[in-house]
């Protein structure tokens, strides 16, 4: 159980770290608060703990199909773009002007994670091998995944937004404007990217 657990958060936390959509935001609602991280977290678990139950009780292959991959790919797309450039248009508002991004800690982890199309395909793949793996010990595996699996991320993001918020008072208002104009990039970035591999994939197969 200790070798599959300790699996578990190393898998988990090379997830976590890498640079998304999540991350962005993660930074940018830190500026205000030393909890967003946390509440992030929070709004990622709304949706991460139902996808493991569904995939727990055999959904993997309906995340894996095609035009549920093609539409959080376009949908996802097209709303981290829109979140991108609501937080470019506010990067030299926030701090100047006490204002805050239009949408709470919360909403904006559950929407980077239930409309991130690779974030719902490493549930169904490696995901799901990590849940079969956790039924070698009976639902009690399954039961210490979620946990030690979610407090990765918590962890992480927690780390990143007190790291954020103690330090604000030492970035200029250039410095601030131009870290939420990197923020809303990669939000853009990632939205476009989302965008233009789910088109690819459904010209490719109709041209098959």
């Amino acid at each position: 159980m200790l070798s599959f657990l300790l699996t578990v958060v190393a898998i988990s936390l090379s997830g976590v770290v890498f640079p998304g959509p999540m991350l962005a935001v993660t930074v940018a609602k830190s500026y205000k608060s030393r909890f967003a991280g946390a509440q992030v977290a929070l709004g990622h678990a709304l949706v991460e703990i139902p996808l493991m139950l569904l995939i727990f009780f055999g959904f993997a292959q309906f995340f894996r199909g095609e035009l549920t991959q093609l539409t959080l790919n376009v949908l996802g797309g097209a709303i981290l773009i829109w979140l991108g450039i609501g937080m470019f248009r506010a990067r030299a508002s926030v701090k100047g002007m006490g204002r805050d991004l239009p949408y709470s800690p919360v909403v904006a982890g559950v929407v980077t994670s239930a409309l991130n199309p690779f974030f719902i395909l490493w549930w169904a793949t490696v995901g799901n091998m990590l849940i079969m793996n956790s039924l070698k010990f009976g639902i009690g595996g399954f039961t210490l995944l979620v946990p030690a699996h979610w407090l990765c991320d918590l962890l992480w993001l927690s780390f990143i937004s007190t790291l954020v918020y103690k330090t604000r008072s030492l970035w200029g208002r250039k410095f601030q404007a131009g870290l939420f104009t990197i923020c809303s990039l990669l939000l853009i970035g990632f939205g476009g990217w989302f965008l233009i591999s789910g088109v690819q994939s459904a010209t490719h197969k109709l041209a098959i």
